[in-house]
């Protein structure tokens, strides 16, 4: 009766437009009142769930990137991108995918690249011949790059949902290869639908072209390595990095690229601090609803119920994949990965998967979410930067939508992808 409480409490109120924060706060709170305890429980666990410094890279991370936003940074990586794969078939789509793989690796948030490639990738595309639901497609499903590769808050998240027990830095390196792959898999099918629907070729602008746009968009370009190096070589934490990164992204636009007006300033500022804003709340509210269901012994009931079904790794693996599809397709991110954790970390444990590779796998599977229908966030801001309706879009993503459950799918059942890389610096 509990769960039907805490679970249909959340459903409802998810169902009528209720924000996502108030569900989970709402259901744990009836769940909390049903279950004879005390309310202010709630409120323990929300602050619990806040409360911690290595959530204080998030708000940082988010800080600069939208300054890096603001102050010419994006523009600097797409002409970079445009020079190194404009001339292949299907030329701006290509620049996009990497363009989103370059400031995915600075900003680390899906949403921010969708907002910042597509804002500059999705008018230009269009002026060039190309359909918007291409252009849109292209861009939503290569945002989710970001989600992979490092600084990318939701790793954080990921490892304090799990106890604060696994390594950041092994998470940020694990991230890599899968991002590079599926970036590399996403340039692919542009270049197969490109080709498909007859779309222009670009002229190679030469090497002196290529070290001008490079020189240009290197400042940027370096902070991924100060960000991730620092990190992994234990010179700074993840929170440590995320401050040096704001530091960083000032010292670049105000003085390096002299972008950055008061305005602009202020702007990035306001709308990192309604950013965070949000986003903890979110997991301060999935923290008392996480909080809850461990209380109520759901992993060890999830745990005996994939046993039941099956005992092979193999089907426990898509079954689980196949659940957190579901749960993306209606819910945010940040919250699921809050509620979702200490679910299935335990059940892909028991079944042999290493926790570092859950990560990935969990983030790149919620990652699809953000661009499937009916609550996909990226999929949105792609749409509304492109001014083109859901359905429109939905249509035709179906092919780089194949390759993103590709590359879940290898990411999933070839865990060398995963944790290679980690493994190198142990």
């Amino acid at each position: 009766m509990e769960l039907a409480i805490l679970f249909g409490t959340f459903v409802a109120l998810l169902l009528i437009g209720t924000p996502i924060a108030f569900c989970l706060g709402i259901a744990s709170m009836a769940t909390v009142l049903y279950l004879g305890l005390p309310p202010l429980i709630v409120f323990q666990r929300l602050t619990a769930g806040i409360s911690s410094f290595a959530l204080l890279a998030i708000p940082f991370f988010i800080y600069a990137g939208d300054l890096m936003i603001r102050g010419g940074i994006a523009e600097r990586l797409v002409r970079f991108a445009a020079s190194l794969v404009g001339h292949l078939r299907g030329g701006l789509g290509q620049v996009n995918v990497l363009a989103s793989t370059f400031f995915g690796g600075i900003s680390g948030s899906a949403v921010a690249d969708a907002s910042a490639i597509g804002g500059l990738m999705i008018p230009q595309m269009e002026k060039r011949g190309y359909a918007r639901d291409f252009a849109v497609n292209v861009t939503v499903t290569s945002a989710i790059i970001a989600l992979l590769l490092p600084p990318s808050h939701n790793m954080i998240i990921y490892s304090l949902a799990a106890g604060g027990r696994i390594s950041i830095a092994d998470l940020f390196t694990a991230g890599i290869v899968p991002g590079l792959l599926l970036a590399m898999g996403l340039m692919i099918v542009t270049f197969l639908v490109a080709r498909k629907r007859g779309y222009e070729r670009g002229t190679f602008p030469g090497l002196a072209a290529v070290a001008i746009c490079f020189a240009a968009a290197l400042p940027g370009l370096l902070l991924i390595g100060i960000i991730f190096g620092g990190v992994r070589l234990g010179i700074f934490t993840a929170t440590e990095s995320s401050c040096v990164a704001v530091v960083y992204a000032l010292v670049i636009t105000l003085i390096a690229y002299r972008e950055m007006s008061w305005r602009g300033f202020v702007e990035a500022t306001l709308g990192a601090v309604r950013t965070t804003a949000m986003v903890l709340l979110v997991i301060g509210s999935a923290a008392s609803f996480g909080w809850l269901l461990a209380f109520l012994q759901v992993p060890a009931a999830m745990i005996a119920f994939m046993q039941t079904l099956s005992n092979d790794p193999i089907v426990i693996f898509l079954l689980i994949n196949l659940m957190l599809l579901v749960l993306g397709t209606f819910m945010d991110m940040s919250p699921l990965i809050v509620i979702t954790t200490p679910i299935f970390l335990p059940v892909a444990t028991a079944f042999g998967m290493d926790p570092v590779h859950f990560g990935v796998v969990l983030i790149l599977n919620l990652g699809v979410g953000l661009i499937t229908p009916p609550v996909g966030s990226v999929l949105f801001v792609g749409c509304a930067v492109g001014k083109i309706p859901i359905w429109e879009a939905v249509r035709t993503i179906w092919p780089f939508y194949c390759v993103a459950l590709a590359v879940l799918m290898l990411v999933t059942y070839v865990p060398a992808l995963s944790l290679w890389l980690p493994s190198l610096f142990r």
